[in-house]
């Protein structure tokens, strides 16, 4: 992290139009639309200057634990707009959350490049002191979550500190696999991120963003639910898989859940999914408020 603390440079809140609420009320709940406040932000890292997002409950008489959300997608393919932000991270905040995103550096007009897991990790571990200036942030309870890239960034992200007390990874890479043909749709995505010129330096980085390869140096002491669909085409099934062996044999607590017929996306599983997310983060971090079950 860089010796001049983050800060959050400009914040905007989202502003959606009559129909567009009804479709965040539609896919996401009506607690979304009547309960949460959702803002696009320029937030400094690394003396970059950064686009994310952050995301909270209007009620702000009490204290709510935080999260950092990570994006899938490589470059500004994957990057959350606006839309997609109100609902996502809305929904997270009406489970009685202070959200922190990033679109990563290089993207979504900030500054820098994105380096699909080198010191954009920064980028997520720097979102954690701008709590600091949300009136209603506990910062003192984090949790952490990914999906797809983001399950990979939240994996490197928990070999940098201890803070986060659970976990979500949902369609995660732990396994890069360049010397192999397993997915070619990936190797093509690593190939252009990380660059093929110089074949040594390519394996390098493929190595140095595989958590299989140096699990041990996770967090012992953050909870992981790992979920990964059994017939997801673009990140393997067995990463999570492979991964759960290994996090066995340190004894890192998790739990592993292969969603069957499940594909990258999830599509089919969404409300199954998102009640395993709530409950688990409900779990570890004990929101002031959960919301009642049964609720979307």
């Amino acid at each position: 992290m860089n010796k001049e603390k983050p800060t959050i440079l400009e914040r905007e809140e989202i502003i959606l139009t009559e129909s567009q609420h009804k479709m965040i009320a539609s896919g996401w709940g009506q607690e979304v639309v009547d309960n949460t406040v959702t803002e696009k932000i320029f937030y400094s890292s690394d003396e970059l200057k950064l686009r994310g997002y952050i995301a909270y409950p209007k009620d702000n008489s009490k204290k709510h634990p935080c999260i950092i959300w990570n994006r899938g997608g490589i470059g500004n393919k994957g990057a959350i707009d606006s839309f997609t932000a109100r609902g996502i991270f809305g929904q997270l905040a009406s489970w009685g959350y202070v959200v922190f995103a990033t679109q990563y550096r290089g993207n979504d007009g900030g500054e820098g490049q994105d380096e699909f897991g080198g010191d954009d990790v920064n980028d997520v571990l720097n979102l954690i002191p701008l709590a600091d200036e949300i009136k209603s942030a506990d910062t003192t309870k984090w949790g952490i979550e990914g999906w797809s890239r983001g399950g990979m960034m939240t994996y490197l992200a928990l070999t940098r500190t201890n803070l986060f007390k659970c976990a979500i990874v949902t369609g995660g890479i732990a396994n890069l696999r360049c010397n192999s043909e397993e997915s070619i749709f990936m190797r093509r995505l690593y190939e252009v991120t990380l660059g093929k010129h110089k074949e040594k330096e390519f394996y390098e980085k493929c190595e140095s963003r595989s958590i299989i390869k140096f699990p041990e140096k996770l967090s012992k002491t953050t909870p992981i639910l790992i979920i990964h669909g059994t017939e997801d085409e673009r990140v393997l099934p067995h990463d999570s898989i492979d991964l759960s062996y290994r996090l066995l044999e340190l004894k890192i607590p998790f739990r592993l859940v292969m969603l069957e017929g499940g594909d990258h996306f999830l599509k089919k599983h969404r409300k199954e999914v998102d009640e395993m997310r709530r409950k688990w983060f409900e779990q570890y971090l004990a929101p002031p408020n959960p919301p009642k079950r049964g609720g979307h």
